[in-house]
């Protein structure tokens, strides 16, 4: 899209662990202040520099299945070397899948446990201005990809 394009994870974490909240929100908040931008990454903690100064949040609210799938996959690539990111170097078959706290195991329980929230800070969001767009599968993320890279 021509524009600078952030993924949060990349930012919270680095080689020496995750960034305090306060160091995090002043990256985040640096980053939208730019006049074009793509932030990647959801952490409801940033809404207010984040969401609030977004001219669209588009929300993937895929199903838990899919949810579960991609992390299994992205975690499978990391663990196999396929991924040098800083989370993907720190990240272990134990925190992956296997740990009380793994990778999968909070997915499922975030999942259950923040989606209604995410809907109520998603129409605050919208409140405010921000065109907000839900996808619900793979299939419309694509399209709508798709129709955005068609208009530039």
């Amino acid at each position: 899209m021509g524009v600078a394009h952030i993924n949060l994870d990349e930012i919270l974490f680095t080689d020496a662990g995750a960034l305090p909240l306060d160091e995090f929100r002043a990256a985040a908040a640096d980053i939208t202040r730019r006049e074009s931008w793509v932030v990647e990454g959801n952490f409801s903690k940033l809404a207010d520099v984040v969401w609030h100064r977004a001219d669209v949040l588009v929300w993937l609210d895929l199903p838990l299945w899919l949810v579960a799938w991609r992390i299994t996959v992205r975690s499978l690539r990391q663990l196999a070397g396929l991924d040098t990111s800083a989370q993907a170097r720190r990240l272990t078959w134990n925190r992956a899948f296997f740990g009380r706290r793994s990778l999968l195991r909070t997915a499922v329980r975030k999942y259950r446990h923040n989606r209604p929230r995410y809907a109520r800070q998603v129409a605050e969001t919208a409140a405010l201005g921000v065109r907000v767009v839900r996808l619900r599968s793979g299939r419309e993320a694509d399209v709508w990809v798709a129709e955005q890279l068609g208009r530039r």
